[in-house]
């Protein structure tokens, strides 16, 4: 009989303190490999939206000094690792993997670092970033094979270090829903056509897009709901004014919850232009089985296929978005379609189980080449 496998302790580091996909998958991923018998814990700064969230997803979290690249927090990091004995230990921002690294370099006994990268931003081509990437981390993570491709292209580090693990979502919650019963739950219209897009309110999200391009439909029967928060908000209220669509755009904020809100839509749109992995909302959109629209931004083309899981649009267009909004509001069977396909493709694809399964075994092979 095979015995069983150790359980591993398992370390992530955050230094982000906003909210959004990054952040909202580090905890599902932590979550599910505790689940499955391992100790986990989160290192985040005490302001940080994640340490405040990390409690309701389950997760043991230690507040550092980590959001900014100082001495402090280096020292802070290897204290924690000196006297907690972490088997393995996951960065995800550029602030936090620094602080690792040197934390790390520190030490007689340090444990592997797994660095995960979920945007598509330019590295920067210096001899420090080609040192993180090459040598001080022992494994990378990309949440997309475009990014993966990125990583290897722009820091030259070995192809077998490096392995694409999209983030997983929990099929059980974004599925086909109730969508009249949706609406009364988050207020949203009734009676009219539904738009929604999910995100953090960032330029790069394309909201701003989106809104240009609900202008130039010029339909009264037509809704927009805008799910999230962000530094954009008062300039995308502003121009929704400018634009008379006021009654038309719900600015609905962070939800605990997007589920409901998903089921609520018609038709979902993500019109990013920039530092894109695979969004999770895109995914949890497909699964909810609503006809998405976005563009060929990051490694977004890995799960939407133009005419087949949804239509694709060039970034920073929003007459071509406009276009494709009205193409697929005047055409019931294609919106149809395009919701199921893209919710088979979530069931077989987009599962977080799969994801968990697959950073437990980077985990494993990070600490079994250390030895």
């Amino acid at each position: 009989m095979t015995a069983p496998r150790a359980a591993l302790r398992v370390l992530h580091t955050e230094a982000s303190l906003g909210w959004g996909g990054q952040e909202i998958r580090i905890l599902t991923e932590a979550r599910g490999v505790a689940r499955q018998g391992h100790a986990v814990t989160l290192a985040a700064p005490a302001e940080s939206r994640i340490y405040q969230e990390a409690a309701r997803f389950g997760v043991a979290s230690v507040a550092l000094p980590i959001g900014r690249k100082r001495l402090g927090g280096a020292l802070a990091l290897r204290k924690l690792l000196a006297t907690r004995g972490f088997d393995i230990v996951n960065t995800h921002s550029s602030t936090d993997t620094w602080l690792t690294a040197l934390a790390c370099r520190s030490m007689e006994r340090a444990p592997p670092i797994v660095r995960t990268r979920h945007i598509s931003a330019p590295l920067p081509a210096n001899a420090a970033t080609r040192w993180l990437y090459t040598r001080a981390t022992d494994r990378i993570v990309t949440t997309g094979e475009k990014l993966r491709e990125q990583m290897l292209r722009e820091t030259g580090v070995a192809s077998d270090r490096v392995v694409s693990i999209p983030t997983g979502i929990e099929l059980a919650r974004f599925r086909p829903g109730d969508r009249a019963a949706a609406r009364a739950a988050t207020g949203l219209p009734v009676g009219v056509a539904l738009i929604g897009i999910v995100a953090t309110l960032r330029s790069w999200k394309g909201h701003r897009y989106l809104l240009q391009a609900m202008a130039a439909l010029g339909r009264d029967d037509v809704h927009l709901a805008v799910v999230g928060d962000g530094p954009q908000r008062e300039a995308l209220e502003s121009l929704a004014r400018e634009l008379g669509l006021a009654a038309r755009v719900t600015f609905a904020g962070n939800q605990a919850d997007v589920a409901p809100w998903m089921q609520a839509l018609d038709l979902f749109c993500l019109p990013s232009s920039a530092n894109e992995g695979v969004p999770q909302a895109l995914m949890q959109a497909m699964a909810c089985g609503l006809p998405v629209i976005s563009t060929p931004v990051g490694s977004i083309e890995e799960i939407v296929a133009d005419g087949d899981t949804g239509l694709l649009v060039p970034p920073e267009n929003a007459d071509r978005l406009r276009a494709a909004i009205a193409q697929l509001l005047g055409d019931a069977a294609q919106r149809t379609r395009l919701g199921t396909r893209a919710a088979q493709v979530a069931r077989e694809r987009f599962g977080d189980d799969r994801m968990v399964e697959r950073m437990i075994c980077v985990f494993r092979e990070a600490v079994a080449a250390r030895g």
